[in-house]
């Protein structure tokens, strides 16, 4: 085999690349998890989560990955048979979707054109129409990784309130997270989806619940088999920073470690201005090599990835494998309906100004290389914003 100098360039929209200090954290030996040590870790990572969601009620954390949080959220909320509102916005409301249905729930699906977050609007339309209260939770996607659009979750929660409708509210924050604000609390979310491996800085395998007062009555009466997943037993032993079964000890070392990066030495706010600022700098990139952003609206603008739409006739996996080949650098794929017409520019977790550039360059060479019509002016015009943002701060786009 040939080596390739250098590291790889991992800019796929999660797993994201894991820092170093992470890594040697989870490095650590393996302690004894029924022992006091464990005991003051746990309740360091449920209560640095907590801060994460920005919620004073209760975090669960599973050994697995996000895929295991949707469907914790759903069979401890819900029973057979009942109807759920979900909003279309891309490759994984969709997955959540057949889920839910795998699961014995009836999902509605609201269609959306995958280009944008969820419709408030059309969610509080629906709502008003169900009078006799049969839809029991609406379930949007908040960052959607296959399309790098946001749902506004705040106007979400004013348009179930708006319709006096008694549904519970589920929201997945898989690719957002640590990426870009959120606040279980304050916007009323009744479970929050979350997982490890992309603001958080982790490899897989953590998976979260943020569950709200509501979410736990809920909870008591809901008829899905649960054990596993169950919040009860998990809910009960984390009291004392514990767990029903074996956690992922070695996990838990590595999110104490990047919580304290976060939560401690950054800080959250100057996280999610870092994220927008590179953001916005790889979306100015885009247009200035003449091709779209994917995402239409720019109030839904993801700080988590940038989905590139490529001109018609033009291959974007054949893009990626190029600047794979060439510059040993991972882009995301086009999923479901845009396989084969956008690549996607992970720009979240342990990133820098300098990572940025690196990508960017890496993206404008292989385009030009595949014989897309670009124009050579995005690395310029993504440095050009990165200078104005360092010299006045202010600049940065919110």
């Amino acid at each position: 085999m040939t080596r390739a100098a250098g590291r790889h360039f991992l800019q796929i929209p999660g797993p994201t690349n894991v820092p170093d200090r992470v890594l040697r954290a989870i490095d650590f030996p393996t302690m004894d998890h029924r022992s006091p040590a464990f005991g003051v870790l746990g309740k360091e990572v449920l209560d640095g989560m907590k801060r994460v969601f920005k919620t004073a009620s209760h975090v669960v954390i599973y050994p697995a990955s996000g895929t295991g949080a949707w469907e914790a959220a759903l069979v401890n909320t819900l029973s057979p048979g009942d109807k759920v509102l979900m909003y279309e916005t891309g490759h994984f409301a969709t997955l959540w979707q057949k889920m839910a249905k795998k699961l014995g729930l009836e999902p509605e699906f609201i269609a959306g054109d995958w280009r944008t977050g969820a419709d408030p609007q059309a969610i509080e339309a629906r709502l008003r129409e169900d009078k006799a209260h049969a839809i029991k939770a609406v379930c949007v996607v908040h960052n959607e990784t296959a399309t790098g659009a946001v749902s506004r979750i705040a106007e979400v929660r004013r348009a179930i309130d708006a319709a006096k409708h008694p549904a519970l509210f589920l929201v997945d924050t898989i690719s957002s997270l640590g990426s870009i604000d959120y606040r279980h609390d304050e916007w009323g979310v009744d479970v929050t989806v979350g997982g490890s491996q992309k603001g958080l800085m982790l490899p897989p395998g953590l998976s979260f619940n943020a569950v709200s007062a509501k979410a736990l009555v809920a909870s008591k009466t809901a008829k899905l088999p649960r054990s596993f997943w169950d919040w009860g037993e998990m809910i009960a032993s984390n009291k004392d920073g514990y767990f029903p079964y074996t956690p992922a000890t070695n996990l838990l070392y590595g999110l104490r470690e990047s919580l304290k990066m976060l939560l401690e030495e950054e800080g959250l706010d100057n996280v999610f201005a870092r994220h927008q600022r590179h953001a916005e700098a790889t979306r100015r990139a885009v247009r200035a090599w003449g091709v779209e952003v994917l995402a239409k609206n720019p109030a839904e603008y993801s700080g988590s990835l940038t989905a590139v739409l490529l001109p018609a006739g033009h291959d974007a996996d054949r893009v990626r494998k190029i600047i794979l080949e060439k510059f040993d650098m991972s882009l995301g794929t086009g999923l479901g309906k845009l396989a084969g017409k956008v690549f996607r520019i992970g720009h979240l977790g342990d990133f820098n100004d300098l990572t940025l550039m690196g990508t960017l360059a890496g993206c404008e060479m292989g385009l030009q290389l595949a014989g897309v019509p670009v124009k050579r002016e995005g690395v310029q015009a993504a440095m050009a914003y990165l200078a104005e943002c360092h010299a006045s701060p202010a600049r940065v786009a919110a």
